[in-house]
């Protein structure tokens, strides 16, 4: 798990971020965030608008967005929390990114499943094209970081490439989503090997028929326990 630590809290990031509020696109989403909680509770809606306010930095910015100290005490005001309280939250959580990043942050499963399954794999995909793990490239592109488990063990090794899980990785497909978003050109999220969800590889073993159809099993099954 990569160091979490907050970007300094220095006059130029006071120049660029301390006037930060809610844009045209962001506003709304921000009062309906809001408005799903009383007077007296709005601390609540602290995590959503910390997301929203880290998209429209991104936004801002063409990168996947941070939160600088200012735009987390914006959110503060926002939810009538100290600004600690906000910071909190966007610190523990590492849906938050802290320091600027690129426009595409791939974060790596390094947990167990993924190991054993090729994450290192992955990770020398990345590394051969200049993405090192805790570093942004040179162009702006790519940030790297090594997270724990990300909920796709089935589909063993995978990264989250902003929104987007991109899962059953080898080295050699990895190295193509690399190539595609470097080159602009568009990439198909989920399995890279035409799995569906988290189903067996190749397709199911039992209960063919349910891909069919929504068929019965039941009566099938009440003979069966007739006979026993």
């Amino acid at each position: 798990m990569a160091e979490r630590h907050f970007a300094p809290d220095v006059p130029e990031l006071r120049s660029r971020w301390g006037g930060f509020t809610w844009d045209k696109a962001h506003a709304p989403e921000a009062a309906r965030a809001l408005a799903k909680y009383p007077e007296g509770r709005k601390a609540s809606a602290v995590i959503p608008l910390l997301d929203l306010a880290q998209r429209q930095v991104g936004a801002e910015t063409g990168t996947q967005g941070w939160l600088p100290i200012p735009v987390i005490e914006f959110v503060a005001a926002e939810c009538g929390l100290p600004p600690v309280r906000a910071m909190e939250v966007a610190s523990f959580y590492t849906m938050f990114n802290l320091v600027p990043v690129g426009k595409y942050h791939v974060q790596l499963c390094g947990t167990t499943p993924c190991m054993l399954r090729g994450s290192d794999d992955v990770l020398a995909a990345c590394e051969k094209r200049g993405i090192k793990k805790g570093y942004t490239t040179s162009d702006g592109l790519f940030t790297l970081t090594e997270v724990e488990c990300l909920g796709a063990c089935a589909n063993a090794p995978m990264v989250q490439i902003n929104d987007d899980n991109f899962e059953d990785l080898t080295e050699e497909s990895m190295g193509a989503v690399l190539d595609a978003l470097a080159s602009g050109k568009p990439v198909k999220p989920g399995s890279q090997i035409g799995r569906q969800t988290s189903c067996a590889e190749g397709g199911p073993t039992n209960l063919k028929k349910m891909t069919e159809r929504n068929y019965d099993y039941r009566p099938m099954w009440a003979e069966a326990g007739e006979g026993a």
